[in-house]
């Protein structure tokens, strides 16, 4: 053993991708004691966010309780609170709950939404980060098709039914084509008396291309997928302003909307408290190659929150899930390497790919080796997305789902069980 071991309270801070492989790796290792503070008490299966917004899937299917997760974790004590300033010169969180102390502090805080700094687009968009967005999200679209039933006049109905996605990642994407998909197979349906062509989906992109971090292959068939849909795709097209009723555009152009979905920017997600040169680009704590916060000899930060700043990487790894799960994997390793007496290991990225998917038998794949897309790639998507969930039971949950909407084109988990309304 090493004659200096490293202390055994450990408090973990955030319980996505990250936080839930790091505690893993240390499950009932009797040198750690490991507590767990998440403002929620689930861990969200983010990348399907949208499938609970349009209606495809119901929450419980991308949510699963830590302490169910970590039942047989001897080592593990969970506490649901918000994170409100970390004191380093304590070693102490000041929280919602009170006052935690720590040995080590692990910050796996993810992301939140970037607005750049407009405050009507923070105060009128939706935003899809969380199961309460989502389903605020879902809620505020089936209102907008019962309020246009109800409503004599034909410029207002086209307002209400026309539904703006701002940002061209996968998100952007996988929510207007999930639209589009809803514009086809449940309007008809579920709303005869409304004119289904009135629906519009616009996705607008700021940049010249969608998917920018995919290949260009990638990028134009995702492109022609949701043309395909009848997605209106604007490229090359910023967001200026947005009143909650009138959209405008970077060149002055307005258009009347009453539901944007922001999905065009995300920056870490901090606690204040620590040094300023700690954080990176004030979006991001800057770590080392150990993920070890700059200025800080016990405090690290792995996932969408930490920037490994190199050659390689200039501004930060990508914001997805995989690095946080490498990140979280490797830094456990290194404590336990730590507590033997051995060298830690630097951080090594493993990209395995990246997919989006637009709709039934329409995906983009881009893999190390190979890029392929349409319906193999839709399946691959799926089975992975699949297979990613933290348990057997959201696993059948979702495969049963999805097995329904494809037999059956439904989209049946459209209840607006919680009205939604904008803070004025």
């Amino acid at each position: 053993m090493n004659p200096d071991p490293i202390p055994k309270r450990i408090v973990v801070v955030g319980g996505g991708f990250g936080g839930i492989q790091f505690i893993k790796q240390l499950k009932n290792n009797p040198h750690f004691q490991i507590t767990l503070i998440d403002k929620h008490n689930y861990h969200t299966f983010q990348p399907l966010l949208y499938q609970v917004a349009s209606g495809g899937l119901g929450s419980d299917a991308i949510a699963y309780p830590y302490r169910k997760i970590f039942r047989k974790h001897k080592n593990f004590a969970f506490r649901m609170a918000e994170v409100q300033k970390i004191e380093p010169e304590n070693n102490t969180l000041q929280t919602s709950i009170g006052p935690i102390n720590y040995d080590i502090l692990v910050l796996g805080t993810g992301s939140e939404t970037n607005f750049y700094g407009m405050p009507n687009l923070q105060k009128w968009c939706m935003e899809l980060k969380s199961i309460p967005q989502a389903l605020d999200l879902r809620s505020d679209i089936l209102q907008e098709f019962e309020q246009a039933i109800n409503s004599a006049n034909t410029e207002e109905r086209k307002s209400l039914l026309n539904f703006v996605v701002v940002g061209g990642g996968p998100t952007g994407i996988e929510t207007a084509g999930a639209l589009a998909e809803f514009k086809r197979h449940v309007l008809p349906h579920d709303y005869p008396e409304l004119d289904a062509d009135i629906m519009q989906v616009n996705l607008m992109e700021a940049g010249p291309r969608l998917l920018p971090p995919m290949s260009e292959v990638a990028s134009a068939k995702s492109k022609l997928y949701l043309e395909q849909l009848g997605v209106n795709v604007m490229l090359n097209t910023a967001v200026k302003d947005f009143d909650g009723q009138t959209l405008t555009l970077g060149n002055g152009a307005q258009m009347q909307t009453h539901t944007v979905l922001w999905s065009a920017g995300v920056k870490g997600s901090l606690i204040s408290g620590l040094k300023e040169e700690s954080i990176f680009k004030k979006s991001r704590y800057l770590v080392d190659a150990t993920n070890k916060v700059s200025g800080y000899q016990n405090i690290y930060a792995i996932g969408d929150a930490a920037a490994i700043v190199n050659d390689a990487t200039p501004n930060g790894h990508p914001m997805v899930a995989q690095p946080a799960i490498q990140q979280g994997d490797n830094l456990a390793k290194n404590f336990k390497a730590k507590l033997a007496g051995k060298a830690e290991k630097p951080f090594k990225y493993n990209d395995l790919g990246s997919m989006a998917t637009v709709g039934r038998n329409r995906a983009v794949v881009d893999l190390p080796f190979i890029k392929f897309q349409g319906r193999i790639a839709w399946f691959v998507w799926m089975f992975i997305h699949l297979m990613t969930l933290v348990s057997f039971r959201n696993r059948v949950i979702v495969f049963v789902n999805w097995l329904w909407n494809y037999v059956t084109y439904e989209r049946s988990i459209r209840l607006i069980v919680r009205r939604f309304e904008h803070k004025e």
